[in-house]
């Protein structure tokens, strides 16, 4: 297999992970089941992988490469810091409505 072929591959593979991580952010929409699919574990499993693919390959890395990754892995964990903390605004909500229902 030649640079080219790897090149884009190695991009493909960055890309696959950075889409499904958007899927499970509740991002984009799933284009098998056409739905909002939101699964925040899931999501930092493909970030952590992508991490992980940063660590592994430093030094290995055209300068493009580097920075697409890099550019990659800061737009994923600003997404899934921004779904976490709806997550959490969603769970304070909810405990305050208990509180309120029951005082009723």
């Amino acid at each position: 297999m030649d640079d080219a072929n790897q090149n884009i591959l190695f991009m493909q593979l960055i890309i696959q992970n950075q889409q499904i991580a958007m899927m499970a952010m509740g991002k984009i929409k799933n284009p098998v089941t056409d739905k909002i699919d939101r699964n925040l574990e899931h999501a930092k499993i493909y970030i952590d992988t992508l991490d992980m693919l940063h660590v592994k390959t430093k030094g290995n890395l055209s300068e493009y490469e580097e920075k697409f990754l890099v550019e990659t892995l800061k737009e994923l964990k600003l997404n899934y810091v921004d779904e976490t903390g709806k997550e959490k605004q969603d769970s304070d909500s909810d405990k305050a409505k208990e509180k309120t229902d029951k005082e009723k």
